[in-house]
């Protein structure tokens, strides 16, 4: 028995492969640098669902269809009430999604590609106070959650950048939230059923709802000249620094590098307080020379968080809503882990040790 499953082989993919060791991720057979160097959401999202659903279609045609899948999911935006808008911005989307119907089939699919991105935009705008704005048929979908969320066009730079982050987050091997999603779907439930199973995973801190806490340390670390210190405090009262260390990766993980990227163009146009990515590279450099020195035999290094918090504060999401603009990027790896649970798959039944008491002998 191995507690939490470590290294328990639960499934065979084709669909991405985490290497620890030499900190690499592929996604169906393409490295992350090259996903990133040009690729697009819709891009990587055919990329994923391809061969998985029962028709075929290219990038362009996915993107038309999953444009015109925004405009139909709008019409549920009138169920947020009073109640579902006191949630947190993940729950009230959570609650959101599960309207959906719960088929199998490629519109499903679509419908659930699209629903997070209109949901979480939407839900921000109603807990504001302001009107939620339709979806625009004509964007792609980095381009149009932007404009959703704050009615303004998008600059070239931060379309590029969420799009970047969408690709970089899509898939991530057996993670906690895509081994839910593929229990759901080896039961033959729908697709709507493993993508709300994912989405609750993906909340915990533990996974996906750790991303905001990075920028409370910035806040309370405040200058570059105070990292050092800050850090070492945070570590003599054993706590977690935020942005470092990860259950896979045993070098730096390659996604911090794509984040970090997609902030320079952000940052060189003026449209990213430059204060702020100094404090960030301040704290990357203090963290990593601290804990080398302090745990020298465990591998730590940055992880997604710490240039997520940037990036996602930069093109002006809340921090309380990062995981909800996680979960728009990683549902089509969801699908896509479903789709090939149900296709390939059995009925996911593992076993567990009882160690509990024994009834008394006659």
């Amino acid at each position: 028995m191995k507690n939490g499953l470590e290294d328990v082989i639960a499934a065979e993919t084709q669909l991405s492969d985490v290497d620890g060791e030499a900190g690499r991720l592929i996604i169906r057979g393409v490295s992350l640098d090259h996903l990133v160097a040009d690729g697009t959401y819709e891009g990587v999202a055919a990329l994923l669902l391809d061969g998985l659903m029962e028709k075929s279609f290219d990038e362009a045609e996915l993107r038309a269809w999953l444009a015109q899948a925004r405009t139909g999911v709008f019409d549920h935006i009138k169920a947020a009430d009073t109640a579902l808008l006191a949630l947190p911005p993940v729950d009230a989307m959570r609650a959101l999604i599960a309207r959906l119907p719960d088929g199998e089939d490629f519109d499903t699919a679509l419908s659930l590609l699209a629903a997070p991105a209109v949901f979480l935009p939407a839900v921000l705008r109603l807990q504001r106070g302001e009107k939620p704005i339709a979806p625009d048929a004509s964007l792609p979908q980095a381009a149009d959650i932007l404009r959703m969320l704050t009615g303004k066009l998008p600059t070239r730079e931060q379309t590029a950048a969420l799009d970047t982050y969408l690709v970089t987050i899509s898939d991530h091997g057996l993670n906690a939230s895509t081994f839910a999603s593929r229990v759901i779907a080896s039961t033959q439930a729908g697709l709507t059923s493993s993508v709300l199973a994912a989405l609750s995973a993906l909340k915990g801190p533990l996974h996906g709802g750790a991303p905001g806490p990075v920028l409370d340390m910035l806040d309370a670390i405040g200058t570059a000249e105070n990292a050092y210190p800050w850090l070492g405090e945070a570590l003599d009262r054993g706590e977690r620094l935020m942005g470092f260390g990860h259950r896979i990766y045993r070098v730096r993980d390659p996604r911090a590098d794509a984040l970090k990227g997609a902030l320079k163009p952000l940052i060189s146009t003026g449209q990213v307080n430059s204060a702020r990515g100094a404090l960030a590279e301040a704290v990357e450099a203090s963290a990593l020379a601290i804990l080398k020195a302090r745990k020298p035999n465990r591998p730590l290094d940055v992880n997604v968080e710490l240039y997520t918090a940037l990036l996602l504060e930069a093109l002006g999401f809340p921090r309380e809503a990062f995981t909800g603009v996680f979960a728009i990027g990683r549902t089509v790896g969801w699908l896509a882990h479903a789709r090939e649970q149900a296709l390939d798959g059995r009925l996911i039944r593992p076993r567990s040790v009882y160690i509990g008491p024994l009834p008394a002998a006659a």
